[in-house]
């Protein structure tokens, strides 16, 4: 049969004629056969645009049997609305061009056409033959191309906008947007599984799917996504309790960085499936490396802004003033506290060089500008001072480079005191031991020589006398060290403090006698019960009555005065001498180890400096408090405050 194209308004409206050729077909067998032979899709429509038959491809890919498509209109599988649409569906004839065909259930398939209208024997158009080729796979794998080469334009924008950025965690939520846009998904997310919990780090979501929660979705396939952190996982038709999104496709890759796993990339389709093309799926790794590259990166930067920011905590939390040096003692870099005694503006000091601003006998001791290998090894400078300044100092200088250190200057003012108090401590301690060792002796020798009654009897008071001295003093130094290492015990139980103040001041009357100094006790009638512990307060009070008596004129009397406060609920008990008082600056270290006051001598009264500090510790170990008032030349008050008990 001959083929030729004949435009419709040329064809003859003649039923009979069209009918004739539609029964020719019919009974045409050989030509049957080979219509349901060919490997293409055959439509026959006839004249009037209704369908003839089709053979079995055809049929297959509309999913139509053929009595079911016989007789349709050729509207039912394309979209032809009126005359002009018919006229334009003929002018596709001999050519090859795309459309789309509509299924039996009213989906859209994509297809190529070639439409042609066959002729008689005598030359009078018969029908129709439309020749159809599915490109569904071929429209697919275009759609995927292009999804591919959006997907490595987002590579390329991602890694030059990541590695540009100065701020990472604003770029990651971009490079999501553009890769959700680019695979054609509705919402990425990177998040990432603890024990106990799943964190989304980052995510991105199309305006239509606000509502979308991302852990909702995930929730139900933690534990499979956490057993294999290293594999792809992927699940179709999710359905979700969201009336705008009711089911989803996901699909999660790991995030995978040098120092190991950054969590996962999850992207999340409405489709009932995510198909991805091998080299588009490479894409998406290759993008997913790339995060997992910046959060890496992202990792390193937070870790060093974290280590500067704790370096510069500490060094600004240091009491030191810290310089940074070269050989020639030039200041490259400066840093201080500003409580500390040396404190200037770093634009003060920077640039300058150190003998510009201390002496250069100093700085030649702690640079040793003349030795060409100063930095090559750490040395201390301890104990030199500056003009202008009454503080001790010491630098420490830690090389650097060959060319550069660091040298730390320290205020040591305290330790020097400290240090100072240590030494006059052994010197008064060894005095006080060696004296009544020395007086002890000599009574010795002296009773081996003899003597009256009256002599014998006085050197065996005064060895008495001295050894008792020397017990006590041992005594003290035992306390203190007892309190020092935290093995004095005190318990506070409710106790009569009346027996305490009495039993003291007998201890200490022989000694007062002997000065013609007077001790007077005075207590309150409502005197009640304290928390106290006896041995304990014993010390207290003997030591505090022994001082007064010490510092007390001959001839003076000693106020011991206890009294009640039953709005402080305190028992308050007084010692006032009438001597030498304090100096105002000596108060504040009067309880400190070691310390005495600049305005007494060993010479003239003897003491180690650790009895107060033995007072102060066993009143605080108590929970009470106590107080000093004092005048120069007119005497000192110490007040003891103690808890009553109920």
């Amino acid at each position: 049969m001959d083929e030729k194209t004949v435009p419709l308004s040329r064809l003859p409206v003649d039923v009979k004629v069209h009918l004739a050729g539609r029964n020719k077909l019919g009974a045409d067998l050989d030509y049957r056969a080979l219509f349901e032979q060919t490997g293409e899709c055959v439509f026959i429509i006839g004249l009037d645009f209704r369908i003839i038959t089709a053979n079995r491809q055809a049929l297959k890919l509309l999913g139509y049997e053929e009595h079911q498509l016989m007789g349709l209109p050729v509207e039912e599988i394309m979209l032809l609305e009126d005359s002009q649409g018919r006229e334009a569906f003929l002018e596709k004839r001999l050519n090859l061009s795309e459309h789309t065909l509509r299924k039996k259930g009213g989906s859209m398939l994509p297809v190529e056409l070639s439409i042609s209208v066959v002729h008689n024997e005598h030359e009078m158009p018969a029908y129709i033959q439309m020749l159809a080729r599915d490109i569904s796979d071929r429209k697919q794998s275009e759609v995927n191309l292009k999804r591919h080469m959006l997907s490595l334009s987002v590579i390329g924008e991602a890694s030059a906008g990541l590695f540009r950025s100065s701020n990472i965690e604003t770029k990651i939520p971009e490079v999501l947007e553009s890769l959700g846009y680019a695979v054609d998904v509705f919402c990425c997310a990177l998040f990432d599984i603890t024990s106990t919990s799943m964190k989304v780090q980052f995510q991105w979501k199309s305006f239509d799917a606000a509502s979308f929660d991302v852990f909702s979705a995930l929730e139900p396939f933690l534990d499979s996504i956490a057993e294999n952190p290293k594999s792809v996982f992927s699940v179709t038709d999710v359905k979700l309790q969201n009336p705008e999104i009711s089911s989803v496709s996901i699909l999660v890759i790991p995030v995978q960085g040098t120092l190991g796993s950054w969590g996962f990339l999850a992207l999340f389709d409405k489709e009932t499936h995510l198909s991805w093309l091998t080299a588009e799926f490479d894409t998406v790794q290759t993008t997913v490396n790339l995060i997992g590259a910046a959060l890496e990166r992202l990792h390193y930067e937070k870790t060093i802004r974290l280590s500067e920011m704790r370096n510069r905590i500490i060094v600004d939390a240091l009491p030191d003033l810290l310089l940074r040096t070269d050989l020639t003692g030039q200041i490259l870099d400066y840093n201080a506290h500003p409580s500390h005694p040396l404190y200037a503006p770093r634009e003060s000091v920077v640039g300058k060089r150190l003998d510009q601003l201390w002496p250069a006998d100093v700085v030649r001791m702690i640079i040793e500008t003349d030795d060409q290998d100063a930095f090559l090894s750490s040395h201390w400078v301890y104990g030199f001072n500056l003009p202008n300044h009454e503080q001790t100092f010491e630098a420490r200088l830690h090389p650097i480079s060959a060319e550069e250190a660091l040298i730390i200057v320290r205020d040591i003012s305290e330790q020097a005191r400290l240090d100072q108090m240590k030494s006059d401590f052994i010197n008064r301690a060894s005095h006080e031991l060696r004296t009544p060792l020395t007086a002890a002796i000599m009574m010795t020798e002296l009773l081996q020589q003899g003597g009256t009654e009256e002599q014998v009897s006085e050197y065996w008071h005064t060895l008495t006398s001295e050894l008792n001295r020397q017990k006590n003093l041992i005594n003290e130094l035992l306390i203190a060290g007892r309190l020092e290492s935290g093995k004095m015990k005190l318990d506070a139980v409710p106790m009569d403090l009346l027996p305490i103040l009495h039993e003291s001041v007998r201890a200490v009357k022989s000694i007062a006698r002997m000065r013609n100094i007077t001790i007077e006790l005075k207590v309150d009638s409502e005197l009640c019960t304290i928390f106290g512990d006896t041995g304990g307060l014993s010390q207290v009070f003997i030591n505090l009555i022994n001082n007064a008596v010490k510092f007390s004129p001959e001839g003076s009397t000693v106020d011991v005065v206890a009294t009640q406060s039953g709005a402080e609920r305190e028992a308050r008990i007084s010692i006032t001498d009438h001597g030498l008082g304090i100096p105002p600056e000596s108060i504040p270290h009067l309880f400190e180890r070691f310390y005495r006051a600049k305005n007494v001598t060993v010479a003239e009264i003897p003491g180690t400096g650790i009895g107060l500090y033995i007072v102060k510790s066993i009143v605080d170990e108590l929970g009470g408090k106590i107080d000093v008032v004092s005048e120069l030349n007119q005497g000192t008050t110490f007040i003891v405050r103690l808890r009553l008990a109920p």
